[in-house]
């Protein structure tokens, strides 16, 4: 059988005859080197950003949680808090409850550094995604919101079919 990279589109009918689901995930795949590339252009990493970002919203949190919550491993986040507490924007504080335990915390740099990089990101971001018609933009967000719930309620230990491979 002969191997059929995207090299050889002939293959499959043109991306406008696509099935929804496969453009979606094509889109997914490319938006997010794109997107870390857009950040990294402001001078911070697109972990950092986003963990700065985080904080924000929900100061003290453990690192093993930030990890969830912008997928990536506990050890990524190690190396990124790191990097931003050498440079003064967070800073590590022993759990009250837990000795153990290690909460995050923002300090007033990161909150100047976040909100200095914040808008400019977000204008570039925008700058992306202004796709959307007007018109449309009510089908796809609906479109996007019913598919974050169904991923969301997806099953999952669900069984598959068919022969493994």
């Amino acid at each position: 059988m002969q191997n059929l990279g995207f090299d050889d589109l002939e293959a499959f009918p043109s991306m406008e005859e696509w099935p929804i689901g496969r453009l979606f995930g094509l889109a997914s795949r490319l938006s997010g080197p794109v997107v870390w590339r857009i950040i990294e252009r402001h001078g911070i990493s697109p972990t950092g950003f986003f963990l700065l970002r985080l904080l924000i919203v929900e100061d003290g949190l453990r690192p093993g949680e930030v990890a969830k919550r912008l997928l990536v491993t506990p050890a990524t986040v190690t190396s990124v808090v790191d990097t931003l507490e050498r440079n003064g924007h967070v800073r590590r504080e022993r759990s009250y409850r837990d000795r153990r335990g290690v909460l995050l915390r923002i300090t007033d740099s990161g909150r100047r550094l976040l909100a200095e990089k914040s808008g400019p990101i977000g204008r570039d971001l925008s700058r992306l995604y202004d796709v959307v018609d007007e018109g449309d933009e009510a089908a796809v967000r609906r479109f996007l919101l019913s598919l974050i719930e169904k991923f969301e309620n997806h099953p999952h230990a669900q069984e598959t079919e068919g022969d493994g491979a």
